[in-house]
């Protein structure tokens, strides 16, 4: 709107002239008046609350909120302008704006019926899915599946798979067995198919509470739990008699091995000085030995030069000197024909008499 358009759709107050009675005053109050209703009006026009989503939004000046980008339709027709936090401007009554979130955001799944494999209706109260719009994959994804995309990906699919989990599994799979694989499958089986068929939603984590089941059939899973518990115990207090039983023989085998060790050092310790005393034997042996060896030979010496001294001594002068010796230290002496026979050893005289006999016939 020009100027020349301002001043036509709102003229402006005249001067008040001097002279002018109290008519001409009221005049005046009632412009001024007049252009503050006006002003305020159109202020409050352009700045309608960027909040409102209305699909008939008046406002021309809007704010995308921080976590989130501005969306805008023409018509119907999504547009690929995707604007940032902060304000903005659009055209009222033509542009339509949402503000779409590209921060985590959690969506709670709430009371999901599903059968198990054995024919068991349970209920799982409360589902949490974290998941994120990737800011590039927003245009496409709002083009494909609209604002409430997750609807389509998150609230039905989640309804979908625990059906499917439950269907496949028994009611002790599903509620105690499996219960912590839940998450996991949950998640990959969500992120497979937004990754297939929309790339811009990531699934962050699934959480997932104990379902509800019947109370009859939870009274019995209650009653295997604490059979279950007394089974665990009765196992604990059998290991831990293991348990000591184990370290009792570990001690005895010790004690055996320690035993068995000192004993081994005991013997050969024995052995040691068995061994020592057999040396010092030896050696005692050896010496002795080789001590009579050397008296024996000494002896042996000693007689071998003893007989070649007395062969040396035993000729005829020395014995007929030993004979006569020999008689002359007799008291007595005996004569007669028999003499001979029983005082003179013929050992001795037998090489003496002969001698005597080739004298006395030399004589002759």
């Amino acid at each position: 709107m020009d100027a020349q358009q301002q001043r036509a759709a709102f003229p402006q107050p005249h001067p008040l002239q001097g002279g002018g009675g109290g008519g001409g005053g009221g005049g005046g109050f009632t412009s001024i008046f007049t252009v503050l209703v006006s002003f305020i009006a159109i202020f409050s026009f352009v700045l309608v609350a960027s909040s409102s989503t209305s699909k008939n939004s008046l406002s021309i000046i809007h704010q995308v909120p921080e976590g989130h980008v501005g969306v805008y339709w023409i018509g119907g027709a999504l547009l690929k302008t995707i604007t940032d936090p902060g304000f903005h401007l659009k055209m009222p009554l033509i542009t339509h704006f949402e503000p779409i979130q590209v921060t985590l955001q959690t969506d709670l799944v709430r009371d999901i019926p599903c059968g198990t494999k054995g024919g068991v209706m349970i209920n799982f109260e409360k589902i949490e899915v974290v998941n994120r719009l990737r800011k590039d994959f927003v245009y496409e994804t709002l083009r494909c599946y609209g604002v409430e995309y997750d609807n389509t990906w998150i609230y039905d699919k989640i309804h979908h798979e625990i059906n499917q989990f439950c269907s496949g599994h028994s009611l002790q799979q599903v509620y105690i067995d499996m219960f912590d694989q839940i998450d996991d499958k949950m998640k990959d089986a969500l992120q497979a198919d937004c990754t297939q068929y929309a790339p811009g939603i990531e699934i962050i984590s699934v959480r997932v509470t104990k379902p509800s089941i019947p109370d009859n059939v939870r009274r019995n899973f209650e009653q295997m739990e604490e059979e279950r518990t007394k089974v665990l115990i009765a196992m604990e207090r059998q290991r831990v008699v293991e348990k000591e039983a184990e370290t009792k023989k570990k001690i005895a085998v010790s004690e055996a091995e320690k035993n068995a060790q000192v004993s081994l050092i005991q013997m050969e310790q024995k052995l040691m000085e068995k061994g020592s005393a057999q040396k010092q034997e030896d050696i005692a042996n050896k010496m002795y030995e080789a001590r009579e060896k050397s008296l024996a030979d000494a002896d042996f010496y000693r007689s071998m030069k003893e007989a070649e001294a007395n062969k040396l001594k035993l000729t005829p002068e020395y014995l007929e000197l030993k004979f006569i010796e020999a008689i002359a230290n007799n008291s007595k002496i005996f004569f007669g024909n028999k003499v001979p026979n029983m005082v003179w050893d013929q050992r001795l005289l037998g090489s003496f008499l002969p001698d005597i006999t080739r004298k006395g016939n030399f004589e002759a």
